[in-house]
């Protein structure tokens, strides 16, 4: 089975490798054009791109794939890439390109994508982030037929993992990517032996992951601790999360949530030492922080961060 494969973060990469050392024949992938990235902003290719060249796997990189679009020479140049590409499938992972209906009836078996949530749960762009935000019990990854909604296709396999209570989007990152790679691999030998069946998505229980803001960074104390500490763990490591003291926005990266007395002030420092760590109160709660981190510094133990940082009274906006 000849696979052309189309992702780009790290979440795709995993899925890349897993059909790769599982034998499948990938005589061509595509991703997202090099970005600039890091305090240089130098141009760097993606995980899948680093991937696929590092096993001479051929590589394309369009800026888009609608010939009605912004970019038609560019998508018309792919057309005809894809179409001069040998290939039974399409393979689907966190691509970040739409993809029209040109593309989606192009291979015999169509597209198929790996998308981690349990759909209908979580359509879109930040279904990671959004479960953990959302103080959601499991999460998953669903293996669907790509049609022309945003992920509203039918499901041909869908598996769930549990949100353990200091699970954070980079380590759920990684549980889904390890069961995504797996479940694509799973499925597409058993499309090698016959038909898969596909079950139609439920009308009930439709929620939209929409993407990740910077803006949405900064912490807002007079909501619950709880409601916080979930933010916190949803928001690492991307963007982080935020909040401002005498002035300076401190990302906050670990926290737990701890009782207050009820006369605290949301915001206002309960305790800041290297046995207590800072304690911040909250609209109901408290927050201990555990990981902080000022502009241009590392991440540090509050322990620590409290030696080159220190907070005395006040509070956190």
């Amino acid at each position: 089975m000849k696979i052309i494969f189309a992702g780009t973060p790290e979440f795709a990469a995993v899925a890349l490798k897993d059909l790769h050392d599982a034998g499948f024949d990938i005589p061509l992938v595509l991703t997202q054009p090099d970005r600039p990235a890091g305090r240089g902003m130098q141009l760097q290719a993606s995980p899948v791109k680093q991937f696929a060249q590092a096993h001479g796997i051929s590589v394309a990189q369009p800026v888009s794939l609608r010939l009605d679009g912004k970019y038609p020479d560019a998508a018309r140049e792919a057309q005809q890439l894809l179409q001069a590409t040998p290939h039974d499938v399409m393979v689907v992972a966190a691509y970040g390109l739409i993809l029209p209906r040109w593309v989606l009836d192009l291979p015999r078996h169509g597209c198929i994508n790996i998308h981690a949530s349990l759909l209908p749960r979580w359509r879109g762009a930040a279904p990671i982030h959004r479960a953990i935000e959302s103080g959601d019990a499991e999460t998953g990854v669903t293996i669907m037929q790509m049609e022309e909604g945003l992920d509203t296709g039918p499901m041909l396999l869908k598996e769930a993992v549990a949100i353990e209570p200091q699970d954070t989007t980079g380590s759920l990152h990684d549980k889904l990517a390890q069961l995504g790679g797996r479940m694509i691999v799973d499925t597409l030998r058993r499309l090698q032996k016959a038909p898969l069946q596909a079950a139609p998505q439920p009308e009930q229980g439709v929620t939209y992951a929409a993407k990740i803001s910077k803006e949405e960074a900064a912490l807002d104390f007079t909501q619950p601790a709880e409601q916080l500490a979930r933010k916190i763990r949803a928001f690492n490591p991307f963007p982080g999360a935020g909040g401002q003291f005498g002035g300076v926005t401190l990302k906050l990266w670990q926290a737990e949530v701890v009782t207050a007395p009820s006369s605290a002030r949301p915001g206002q420092v309960l305790v800041a030492d290297a046995q207590q760590g800072v304690v911040v109160a909250c609209g109901s709660g408290a927050l201990r922080l555990a990981e902080l981190q000022k502009p241009g510094g590392k991440r540090l133990r509050a322990a620590e961060f409290l030696k080159g940082f220190p907070i005395e009274g006040g509070s956190f906006a």
